[in-house]
């Protein structure tokens, strides 16, 4: 055998042995799709294009993004489950949607919260209630207080957990809301600024109107105070025992091998972290990127699914006694 060859074959034996270095070798062997669970020019399209955008630029890898909506996301994680563990494959959805559907309907889908390998977290969704500015209410104890002696008071929304939660105070509180349903954020607002609306959520849509002073802050939706609105209480504060906090997020069909696993968080992680995204995060949302990385996002997706299941109970316990 020849001396360079024994020499070679020693190298790579020892760059093995050595923690961390065989990580930063793997490269996926052709284009990695990212598969995005809602429709294009949507918060988590615009974000997941970011990601792969800054991603090429830092490994020189080829992002492909394809939106897959359908379901909250559930069509994308439907279809992703059944991808070959490869690194070729990972989606981006959002938590609440995904925990809703695993809540309610678990045994008739094709995934649960075990079936994937989770790689990052992206931002978490600045959940509120928010109201006219000069609406006679400033907290959700102040806004059922008016609700009972007004005949009910019209609450918009367009997301399940928003929904669940606002019915489980009705259940508890008998506040007399009554739900409005709509497609948008944006519609919400306008249902606020035109009078139709008492109250409705805000997913950062909001923001705006409530630094020019239109719209006034009642609670925030997660279990943490928003920068925008520092003074703001949670509804936990004000004393209801709700909250809901849709990360976005990044997984890959189980069975990952490490070296792709870590490489493909590491690469997640730089562009998430990078400038391009929290300037962006921060004129979108108000807030800052919150990776929680691999083992913070399944702990979000495995806990969060005991809080929604919890707030599911809540939420339909006076109409089934």
């Amino acid at each position: 055998m020849k001396l360079t060859h024994i020499l070679k074959v020693a190298t790579c034996a020892a760059v093995m042995t050595i923690p961390g270095i065989a990580l930063a070798d793997w490269t996926p062997n052709g284009p990695v799709t990212l598969e995005v669970g809602f429709g294009a020019g949507g918060s988590t399209d615009t974000l997941a294009r970011a990601i792969a955008t800054q991603m090429e630029e830092n490994t020189g890898w080829n992002i492909i993004v394809k939106n897959k909506p359908g379901g909250g996301g559930i069509a994308m994680f439907s279809s992703l489950v059944y991808q070959k563990a490869d690194g070729r494959t990972i989606g981006m959805g959002v938590t609440i949607p995904t925990l809703i559907n695993l809540a309610e309907r678990g045994d008739t889908l094709p995934f649960s919260t075990d079936s994937f390998d989770y790689l990052a977290t992206v931002v978490v969704a600045p959940l509120a209630v928010v109201a006219p500015a000069d609406a006679p209410y400033n907290t959700i104890g102040e806004l059922i207080k008016y609700s009972k002696t007004h005949d009910g008071a019209l609450v918009g929304f367009d997301g399940g957990e928003m929904r669940l939660m606002m019915q489980a105070i009705n259940n508890t509180e008998d506040a007399d809301f009554e739900l409005v349903s709509y497609k948008s954020g944006a519609e919400i607002i306008q249902g606020l600024l035109g009078g139709q609306l008492q109250a409705g959520w805000g997913a950062g849509a909001h923001i705006q109107y409530v630094e020019s002073g239109d719209l006034k802050m009642l609670a925030v939706g997660t279990k943490t105070h928003q920068g925008y609105s520092p003074e703001t209480k949670s509804f936990i504060e004000q004393g209801y025992p709700y909250s809901a906090e849709p990360y976005f997020y990044l997984a890959a069909p189980k069975g990952l091998e490490p070296e792709a696993k870590d490489a493909l968080a590491k690469a997640l992680d730089e562009a998430i972290n990078s400038d391009a995204l929290t300037k962006l995060i921060s004129n979108v949302m108000q807030t800052t990127p919150t990776n929680l990385g691999p083992q913070g996002t399944e702990d979000k997706l495995v806990n969060g699914l005991t809080d929604i299941t919890a707030l599911l109970k809540a939420s339909v316990f006076k109409s089934e006694n």
